[in-house]
């Protein structure tokens, strides 16, 4: 399998006292757009999987 791990980014709003997921896509601009949208306490995360070792 020669498969390329696909990132993952999760977009998260701060609703007191924790972390909300808000949404979850594999499209950066999607992602980005989202955050711009909601404003204040936003963040989004980056997740890459790491390939495995034979």
């Amino acid at each position: 399998m020669t498969d390329k791990p696909v990132t993952t980014y999760v977009v998260s709003v701060f609703e007191k006292p924790h972390w909300r997921t808000v949404l979850t896509t594999k499209d950066k601009a999607k992602a980005l757009a989202m955050a711009k949208e909601i404003g204040d306490k936003v963040r989004v995360e980056e997740i890459t999987p790491k390939m495995k070792r034979r």
